[in-house]
């Protein structure tokens, strides 16, 4: 098959959250399975430059962005066997950092406008467009109105990827004449609450909507996780479905990361305890055969860093230390770094992301804290799984489809269903007495470690998806 990727962020080109992964991964994971799967991108300015030395200049057209015509270059590039091309135009890219423009709306309009003009640029038909959160979501709809019936373009599905529901491109009515260039007839397709919201008008006009995980797919009809857009999604059930993200396995692998100060296997999990023990001396932590909770996240209130901060003194006194990374809100930030403060041998903080130290966090705790509010799929349990780290989480979205209690059958982890601080703690405390049992512990561990979250299962339900739309056996 022939599958159009398009989004505002890939690795290995441009990342600022799992977007980037999920973009870099899914494409080459179809590419692995036999389709042709090319990605389409912006040309920021903070591509690497060893990166763009090897982009190939294809051609340049223009692009209709309401009533101006602006350059659009083409640069073509390849990653993991999967051709990419990067489209640019150096008023709208040529900026430090991705999005927080005050013309992100015109950035993403000409992003979107851009890859449905690319179609007749180069040669090659996609069967299928897959587009991405907000910024792409007027693919499908410049299909719809404008190219569906023109030569070359017929018969082109469209899905369309939810990954965060919270960000829906949300702006003035005035954005589709001046900036868009979609006839004010059509402005029913964009409108939502009085306002242009750019995720509905590709609920409206996609083929398909697809999410991260089966689990986020119909908590987005219920009203607390759907920020205001459960009114449009409610009658679109009939195309709505959720497919679970994998993680890069060759990336996250404990029998050979270099990150890490020892290496091993499921079948063989004793460098898991040289991981652990150079974790707590690089962080300067007590020595000791204590739990060792890792927390790897941005610190908001989804996260459920709340949870955190209200029984934290309490998960100290089961005889818990923690390794803590990240950054956020001033407020949680001030928190962590205050409990570093009085329990020096029990805590470590770390603000920023250092991808080094997530690395040994995830090899070298015992336990990988997840209480999120929402989450649509979350990677971190699964990259913790991976290394052998225990999860525990609230059961929501992602969290939900990954995550089994180890009280059942097939246990991967430890869960607890509401947004309550002390079912938190409860869950927390039956980590803590689990791991007393070494023996059980270990088995657990590896029977964990031995879960597939590999691109290739979902890369499998993608493929069943474009091959259903496009009317294929």
């Amino acid at each position: 098959m022939r599958i159009l990727y398009t989004a505002s962020e890939a690795l290995p080109y441009a990342a600022s959250g799992g977007l980037a992964d999920v973009a870099g991964s899914l494409p080459a994971a179809l590419c692995k399975a036999g389709h042709d799967c090319r990605v389409v991108l912006p040309l920021y300015k903070s591509i690497k430059p060893e990166l763009r030395e090897k982009l190939k200049f294809v051609k340049n057209f223009t692009v209709d962005v309401g009533w101006r015509k602006q350059y659009c270059g083409v640069f073509e590039g390849k990653a993991n066997g999967v051709t990419y091309y990067l489209l640019d135009n150096e008023y709208y890219y040529a900026r430090d950092g991705l999005y927080g423009f005050y013309d992100d709306c015109e950035r993403f309009v000409f992003l979107s406008r851009a890859v449905m003009e690319l179609i007749r640029q180069i040669d090659w038909k996609p069967q299928i467009i897959n587009c991405n959160d907000w910024q792409t979501a007027l693919v499908p709809v410049y299909y719809q109105t404008y190219y569906k019936f023109q030569y070359g373009y017929e018969d082109i599905k469209t899905v369309f990827t939810i990954h965060n529901i919270q960000y829906q491109g949300r702006y003035g009515m005035d954005v589709i004449n001046d900036i868009m260039g979609i006839p004010m007839y059509h402005a029913k397709l964009l409108e939502y609450d009085g306002a242009v919201n750019l995720m509905k008008a590709a609920f409206e006009t996609a083929d398909k909507i697809t999410t991260v995980s089966p689990s986020y797919a119909w908590e987005i009809l219920d009203p607390w996780y759907s920020h205001g857009l459960d009114r449009a999604l409610t009658n679109k059930q009939y195309k709505l479905c959720g497919f679970l993200n994998g993680i890069d396995t060759t990336l996250y692998d404990p029998e050979h990361d270099p990150l890490i100060p020892a290496h091993f296997t499921a079948d063989d999990i004793s460098g898991k305890a040289k991981c652990k023990t150079e974790l707590m001396k690089s962080l300067k932590l007590a020595s000791g055969d204590e739990p060792l909770i890792g927390i790897i996240t941005r610190f908001v209130s989804h996260k459920g860093i709340d949870l955190i901060k209200y029984v934290f003194e309490e998960m100290l006194s089961l005889g818990c230390k923690f390794a803590v990374l990240g950054a956020g809100e001033k407020i949680y930030e001030d928190f962590f770094k205050e409990m570093a403060w009085r329990y020096p041998d029990k805590v470590s903080v770390t603000l920023g992301f250092v991808p080094e130290l997530a690395r040994k966090i995830y090899a070298g705790a015992d336990m990988f804290l997840m209480p999120s509010q929402s989450e649509p799929c979350g990677l971190a349990q699964m990259i913790s799984m991976r290394y052998g780290t225990l999860p525990i989480v609230r059961e929501t979205g992602g969290l939900r489809d990954s995550v089994r209690d180890a009280g059942g059958e097939n246990g991967n982890g430890f869960t607890f269903k509401t947004y309550n601080a002390h079912d938190m703690l409860n869950a927390v405390n039956r980590a803590c007495d689990y791991y007393q049992d070494k023996e059980a512990w270990a088995k657990i561990v590896s029977e964990t470690m031995k879960n597939d979250f590999s691109w290739d299962n979902s890369a499998k339900l993608y493929i069943g998806l474009y091959k259903e739309l496009a009317g294929e056996e």
